[in-house]
Formats: C-alpha cells, structure tokens, sequence
C-alpha cells in the first residue's frame, strides 16, 4: 500500500503538470503489463472523437517512469548460506578434515553393503593407512582442507589424540583473536551512525526485477542503513550478477536522506560506466551526479569538489582522484568501492579513516583473502550474488598455446555471428607489434588500440568507438578489467595468461558472456616452454570453476593458492595448518557469536537406525556422480526444512520427477532437520517400535508403536512425533 500511493502522487503530479487530472483512474491490482483497447473499426473518425471510448490500461511495469523489469525465476535453495567449498570439485587425492577425526586425504565414493543395505560413502585415508567410509547423509561433517602455504600436511591417526589436542589448542587461539576483532568492531559500533529512512519515495520505479540474491543483499543492506551504527558489507558476485544495482538502490536512499555518497572505481573506465548507469537510473530524481576521473579537466575537478564541499553534488563517482586531500565532503554518509582489491596500500589506510563514520559497501566478484576470511568469520558482513542473471550462459574457457591458427579461428568464428572481440596484451612497449600481428592475421577486421597511457579524451572516443560497433577488435591493456559492459563483444583472447594472477583472468573473462550469447575465453601461453606450477593451478582453477556463479569458489581457490596462514599472521598460522582453514573459520565464527551473545546451532551429528529405509539418491536418476554428492552434501548440511523442500524442488526441476528412492531421501532429511530442532541426536527403528534419544545422553524420549504401517506410512509418524514435540 505504502508503495502504490507513492505511485499514485507520482502520477497525479505528472497529469497536474500536462493539465490531464482526472482524466486517470489508478487502481490496486495484478496486472502483468499494459494495453490500449481502441474505437471499432467500423466507426468513422467523427464518431470516434464523439464517444471518446478508447481505453488505455498502463501498468508499473510499462515504460512510463521505468524500463520494463526482467521477471526472473529460480528454484534456488534459500538460507543457504556462504559454505568454504563443496565437494563440486573435490578430487580423489585431495585433503579433508573431518570434525571428529581430523585431517585425512579423500579417496573417491562409492558403495558399500551394511547389514544388508547398500550406502554411498567418502573414502577418507587416515595416517598409518587407516580408511574411515563417512555415509553421505554425514557429508556435513567433512570440509576442504585448506592450510598454510609451504607447510607438509600431517594426517591424523584415527585412533590418535592429536587430533583433540589440535582442536582445542585451536579454539583457544580462536578465542583470543576473536576477542581482540570483536574489540575492533566494538569502537567501531561506538562512533554514532545515521539511520537512515529507507522508506524512500521512488525505490519503487527501479526498473529491474530483482533476483532472489538481489531481495536478500538489498533487505540486508536497507536494515543496516537503517541502524545507528555504521555499515560495512561486502557484496559479492560474478560479473553482471547485479552488485551495482544492490549499490544504486543504497545510494539512492542515502541521497534521499540528504546524505552525499561517493562511489570508487579502480580505472577510469568503469567510473565512466558507473557515472552512465547512475544518471541514467537516477534521471528525473533531483539526485546531482557528478564524475570525477581523467576524462574530465582540473577546472572540472574543481567545481566538483567546490560543490561537494557546499552540498550541492549528492553523489560523485570517480576513482582515487576522489581521496585526494583536496576533497571535503559537507556530509559523506555512504562509501561505495567497487573492486577494493584494485586499490593501493595507501588509499586503503585512507578508506579506513573514512570507515570510521560513514556507511561502506564494498561490492567484488573476487574479494582478497583477507576480506573473504573476515566476511566468512562473520567479523564482516557479507551478501552473496549466485542467482545468474535470465538466460545468461556460462562462458566457455579455452587453455591453448599460443598460434596464429588459434586466434584467427577464435576471431573468425566470433565476427561470422556478428559480434565483436577483445584481445588483450597487457605491454604498452609492444603493443604496436601485436597490432601489426593481428592485422596479418584478420586484415578484414577493424583494429582499435586502447591504452592507460592514452591521454583522456582519446581513450574515451576510442571506448566509445568501439562500444558503437565502428571496430570489430579492441586491442587493450587491463584497462577493460573491471566493469566494461558491451554485449556485443563476447570472445576474449589474453594473451600471456599464465602471467596474470587469478582474480585478473576471472575479471576479465567476465567481460563476455553478458548476454544470452555464449563467451568465449581463450588463455594463451607461450609457444612453446614450461609452464611454472602456481600459473597451471591458477588456470586449472579457473578451467574447473567455469560455470555462472563461480566467484565465491575461485577466490576461496585463491586463498588455498596464496596460503591462509599469512592473514593473521605467524601466531595463528600453525593452528590453521593444524585443523584446516574451513574448521578454523568456523570455530572463529561460532566463537565470535557467543561472545556477542547470540545463539549458536550446534552440529548435531544425528543417527537414524532405520531398518525400513535405505536413504540414496539412485544412480539411475543422478549420473553425474559430481552433481550426486553434492547434492547429498547439501542435503546433509540443511538446517531449515524450507531448505530441504527447495533442494527438493531444485532437484526436481534439474533432473525430472522424483523416483520412490528420492521422495524417500528427502523424506529422511527432512526428518533430521526435525530431529535436530527437538535436540534428539538418535532414532532407532527395529520391527514396530521405535525408539527417541536426548542429545548428548542415551535417555529415551520418546517410544511410538508403528505396528501395521507401511514403511512411507512409519515416516510419516516418525515427523509427527518430531513436530509435535518441537
């Protein structure tokens, strides 16, 4: 309601002003989209002026105050959560740890016969040979074991106390650090915020239909604008997933609450972009955008900051010509970095004095470690972007050598369909010969140079140039990295690629793809040579996680690269080798949580003896043995029963209609879920009766006759007694 008569005086006030009032009736109701309903055509003209019975049914969705919105659909499982690393790209040979056991190295899954029934199992080998057969349901407790570059992993024994030991030395290092972090954020949540009103008139009229992930960030991000302590959120996801219409949407409130914003991008051609898209959305608000980068002159920059420092520019979006010393804001509530990792040393510890009163949102596709490691501690707050953007393809990575024979095919191949190409050598010394190379190469194509090194207006003819379709290749430095948004370019050529580091390739293989066409991105190595072992992990890591939404995953790939020891210093870093960066995160995080007083979920490792049932997910229905186990993981990590229906719903959409053995699997999750919530940790089930167990303790609380039922007719009881004792 609140809403549609924000709507309704929008609309009144335009009729007032064109002189039209009355002449509309506006009316709360589903409607989909507009339509006009015209005079009969069997009417002359002269009677259609007489009666007047044309009909036009305009609704918000329709080009009057906005583009139309993208409806979007998903059967995404919701509440999930950040998880470290799921088992999508767990190999056999890799390390895991284990909750109650320790560090093990994984074997591969397969199926095992117990007490006459078939079960799926991970593999884990121990020290000394020992092998522990962990059954999917308890996929939860295994976790990708991440530690410290340099150091010699050392498994633990199965039936050894170091593990133990480990764990607690572990939590008593978490306790300390987690104490002095909490201390940090404390004088932090002293300093008075601004909360602000996010009840805005006009948030309303934004264009897009927001993905499921857009509903939430933006939800988190309007209660922390909201509060009277200052924000600091990170937003991350993969390129196009819709960060900046998150950042738009609080810049917009803030603006709206008399506040001034400044957005920071690491190049001069995303702020250009950023300065575009802001004005654009924002035409027809009494919002003043102003730019500030080398595209625009001193005397320019002057008059900005004049006006920043008198209040009359309410956002000012530029890169780090905005801190310098020059600038004075009247009243800066919200910082927006795009792309913090891009900036320098210095700029960052200037950052941090302005984090000490105003709001910041931090927005990355691939966050530095650091960064990633506080948000995952919950010592930062952090929103995640997976749902992809509609009818967006995963862009496809090619791992070659370099050749001419290569590039002219990836060239060919993407002009035939009409678009457009990228090819990117990041030396401005040589970039000349690579033009002449490529010239040689596709004498049809139309060539452009683009450079850092170019003065101002050159370089932005050039973008521009090239963003119209007057050039077919763009032959560029990392300029392009960050945000360039042009749909018709969608292959990629880097060349020297085993020379970029991670979050550099997946940027700028996130510059095509960003339509429904499919990318395509073509790292090129040298000729000939070997490859250093770092360069051909980083590219693995890029190979393997090529799918929409990997960002998350390849900067936590990037963590294990790096190493996670050299966050937090020496102190901490044998107690990461130790126990594995994932568990130490989250003992951290539980840490952290009560000592802020909240509640904490315990891990309850739930048993359920049921001699009826035999939960899997059939290899006849699932194949991909990858796709299998992860669900199963995730199913065995559900903490919510909405969880479990829509992991549920998800598999059904995926993969068709649910088979018996699979309403049963689900059936069964969602009965540990239950089980969990009522503090039981063990249900046995022999014959007709069946037998409930406290947490923590073998008294029985509960003992039910299932005489007569059919097996589906026990689980249904089993929930019942659950859900009536919750």
């Amino acid at each position: 309601p609140e809403l549609f008569d924000a709507a309704r005086k929008r609309l009144d006030q335009h009729l007032a002003a064109a002189e039209k009032r009355g002449a509309a009736i506006l009316r709360l109701d589903d409607l989909s989209g507009g339509f006009e309903l015209s005079s009969p055509a069997n009417q002359t003209t002269k009677q259609s002026k007489q009666s007047n019975n044309s009909l036009l049914v305009v609704s918000k969705s329709d080009r009057v105050f906005a583009k139309r919105k993208t409806h979007y659909r998903t059967n995404a499982a919701i509440g999930q959560g950040p998880r470290l690393s799921d088992f999508d790209d767990l190999e056999p040979g890799e390390y895991v740890v284990h909750i109650d056991y320790g560090v093990g190295r994984y074997i591969g899954s397969s199926e095992i016969v117990v007490d006459g029934r078939r079960s799926e199992v991970f593999t884990i080998e121990y020290a000394d040979g020992g092998k522990l057969h962990v059954p999917a349901a308890h996929a939860h407790l295994l976790s990708r074991y991440v530690g410290v570059k340099g150091e010699a992993v050392r498994l633990h024994r199965l039936d050894g106390k170091r593990w133990e030991k480990d764990k607690k030395d572990a939590q008593k290092a978490v306790t300390d650090l987690a104490a002095a972090l909490l201390e940090t954020q404390a004088k932090r949540e002293t300093v008075p915020g601004f909360a602000y009103d996010v009840n805005c008139d006009g948030v309303e009229a934004f264009p897009y239909e927001e993905t499921p992930d857009q509903v939430s960030a933006i939800a988190a991000v309007e209660k922390d604008l909201a509060a009277r302590k200052p924000m600091d959120r990170l937003i991350c996801g993969d390129a196009g997933y819709g960060k900046t219409e998150v950042a738009m949407r609080a810049a917009f409130i803030a603006a709206m609450n008399g506040k001034q914003v400044a957005v920071l991008a690491p190049t001069t051609v995303l702020a250009e972009q950023h300065f575009e898209t802001f004005t654009s959305r924002f035409d027809g608000t009494p919002i003043r955008i102003e730019s500030c980068s080398r595209f625009q002159s001193a005397g320019t920059h002057a008059g900005t900051f004049q006006r920043l420092a008198t209040g009359a520019c309410d956002i000012v979006i530029g890169t780090h010509a905005i801190l310098s010393s020059k600038v004075c804001f009247r009243d800066l509530g919200l910082i927006i970095i795009d792309e913090e990792q891009r900036f320098g040393v210095r700029h960052k510890e200037f950052l941090k004095r302005l984090r000490a009163t105003a709001d910041v949102l931090t927005l990355s596709a691939t966050p530095i470690p650091r960064t990633l490691y506080l948000s995952m501690t919950g010592a930062r707050d952090l929103s995640l972007l997976r749902s992809p953007p509609r009818e967006r393809v995963a862009v496809e990575t090619r791992i070659v050598r370099d050749s001419d024979e290569t590039i002219r095919t990836a060239i060919e191949s993407e002009l035939r369909r009409g678009g457009q190409v990228y090819f990117l050598h990041n030396r401005v010394a040589d970039i000349g010969r690579v033009e002449k190379r490529l010239k040689s190469i596709s004498p049809e194509a139309r060539i452009v140079v683009a450079h850092g090194q170019m003065d101002s207006r050159t370089l932005a003819k050039k973008m521009r140039d090239f963003e119209r379709g007057e050039y077919d290749i763009l032959l560029s430095t990392t300029i392009i990295e960050s945000g360039i948004d042009i749909p018709r370019a969608n292959t990629i050529l880097i060349d020297q690629a085993d020379t970029f580091g991670m979050a550099d390739l997946y940027q700028l293989r996130g510059r095509v793809g960003r339509s429904a066409q499919q990318g395509y991105a073509y790292f090129l190595l040298p000729p000939s040579g070997i490859i250093d072992s770092e360069a051909r992990e980083r590219l693995a890591a890029l190979k393997r996680h090529g799918g929409l939404g990997a960002g998350f995953n390849l900067a936590v790939r990037d963590l294990e690269l790096r190493g996670a020891g050299n966050l937090l210093g020496s102190q901490q870093s044998g107690h990461i080798a130790a126990v594995g960066f994932g568990l130490y995160c989250q003992l951290l995080k539980r840490t952290i949580a009560m000592m802020k007083g909240e509640k904490v979920k315990e891990v309850i490792d739930v048993k359920l003896n049921l001699d009826f049932a035999n939960p899997r997910l059939p290899y006849e229905y699932i194949e991909e043995d990858v796709q299998r186990l992860s669900l199963m993981k995730r199913f065995a990590e559900a903490q919510d029963v909405r969880i479990v229906k829509a992991l549920a719903a998800e598999m059904k959409d995926r993969f068709g209609p649910l088979p018996d053995e699979a309403k049963e699997y689900v059936r069964i999750a969602e009965l540990r879920v239950l089980c969990a919530a009522a503090s039981i940790d063990h249900i046995d089930v022999k014959g007709t009766r069946a037998v409930f167990y406290k947490t923590g303790s073998r008294e029985v609380f509960k003992v039910i006759d299932l005489k007569g039922k059919t097996a589906d007719r026990k689980l249904t009881e089993l929930i019942a007694a659950l859900r009536n004792s919750i």
